[in-house]
């Protein structure tokens, strides 16, 4: 079967290499031109594990073309745009609705169309396709694990016109490929589905930073609580308990402000999202808090050296980014960062350097704000020798398993105060 992909961001591209290697044909289009040629030519700015492996291997499998017509011998058509957000993390909807409006320009009469793009509840209905030939598709972007989890899914969420009838055939037999439950349902059931999950995923992660928060207030330790919550059969050993530096990459972003905007239009209370943005607000400024009670003197031509800037591993998004926040606040600093893939070209006041040991030598301070395994993997012994200070802000506790308190490290993290052996 002959399946066509229409818009190759991040999304589109992952769905094309991920439906290749399940061995189906693909024909697939971008409306940006340059960027289907590099895509062509083997280049991609998507840094994302198993992505070039399998672009590469799958090659007889994909045709990249360069005009939306080339998809009318598709007999299957996924409308997989990322949509883009702008900096209230707001939806902008017109990039999908170009490709929607030149797909259908082209589209034959039996084609199944799917829209695997983020929109929200009502946009589906809306267009101009027959019903038993429309369908919406939630997708499972994740960023760092996103050819994995498209290759593996837990399940598949499929919103039709009518889920009393059977799927169409076309689109059953990709989803079969895939063996895992399958879930039909209302086109707008479908659409708040994804919101829905999102949003429980950030009320957890924003329970865990306020009581990991509260940790550090009275004493407590967040670590040592974790077990037992994840023993709780209500919670799980699955459960999002790990603190962190607030929401990025932005895609919780964006479905907390379409659910804020829907709440509200239809009067429902919703001054939890309020909520768990100030919680994401105050997580973001952590690092500085931190930072700022070191009392160190910039007078002192002091080197701050900062190793990640992707807001998580395995991705080049800084979208949100908790380091990025981080550096714009302390830009009167000498500061060098190193990050293995996200080169900056913006922040010209600060040295970004090759390798993380060049940032660390004759280092002050030392912050680790992605947990990229080379950083899990520094030695103190190694820290000892290169750095002028032994002080660390870890919010992730990437070294706990050295422990570097034992070891005459002034040791910063999220979710506890115990104390530590030495003092900057």
């Amino acid at each position: 079967m002959i399946i066509g992909i229409a818009g190759l961001s991040h999304l589109g591209l992952v769905t094309a290499v991920g439906l290749a290697e399940k061995g189906f044909q693909i024909l697939a289009w971008d409306p940006n031109a340059i960027h289907v040629e590099d895509i062509t030519a083997g280049n991609t700015s998507i840094s994302e594990p198993q992505l070039t492996e399998l672009l590469s291997k799958n090659t007889n499998n994909i045709k990249f073309v360069r005009s939306c017509s080339e998809l009318k011998n598709a007999e299957l058509i996924y409308i997989a745009s990322d949509t883009p957000t702008d900096e209230t993390n707001s939806s902008d909807l017109s990039l999908v609705n170009k490709i929607i409006k030149a797909v259908i320009n082209c589209l034959e009469k039996d084609t199944v169309l799917v829209i695997l793009s983020q929109v929200p509840p009502g946009f589906t209905k809306g267009i101009d396709v027959p019903g038993c030939r429309l369908f919406y598709q939630v997708e499972t972007l994740v960023l760092g694990e996103a050819v994995n989890r498209f290759l593996s899914p837990e399940r598949f969420i499929i919103g039709c016109d009518d889920p009393s009838n059977e799927i169409h055939p076309r689109l059953a037999k990709v989803l079969k490929k895939f063996n895992c439950p399958v879930l039909t349902m209302s086109y707008e059931s479908a659409e708040i589905a994804k919101i829905s999950i999102n949003s429980i995923l950030t009320s957890q992660v924003s329970t865990t930073n306020m009581l990991s928060a509260l940790c550090e207030s009275i004493g407590a330790d967040w670590s040592e609580i974790v077990p037992a919550l994840q023993l709780d059969k209500r919670i799980g050993e699955k459960a999002y308990l790990k603190p962190g530096l607030g929401l990025a990459g932005g895609n919780l972003e964006r479905d907390l402000s379409v659910l804020d905007n829907l709440t509200a239009r239809y009067n429902i209370e919703n001054t939890q999202i309020k909520g768990w943005v100030k919680t994401s607000d105050i997580q973001k400024n952590w690092l500085h808090s931190k930072f700022s009670s070191l009392d160190l003197d910039k007078r002192q031509d002091l080197k701050v050296a900062l190793l990640g800037l992707a807001y998580k591993e395995n991705t080049n998004s800084i979208r949100n980014s908790s380091a990025i926040h981080f550096l714009n606040q302390i830009k009167e600093y000498n500061v060098y960062v190193h990050d293995p893939v996200v080169k900056l070209f913006n922040m010209s006041w600060l040295k970004q350097v090759d390798n993380p040991t060049e940032a660390l030598e004759n280092a002050d301070v030392l912050i680790l704000t992605t947990p990229w395994p080379e950083y899990q993997n520094l030695k103190l012994k190694t820290l000892h020798s290169l750095m002028k200070r032994p002080i660390i802000i870890d919010p992730l506790s990437l070294l706990s398993n050295q422990n570097p308190s034992k070891y005459g490290f002034k040791w910063l993290r999220l979710g506890t105060t115990k104390p530590s052996e030495s003092e900057p």
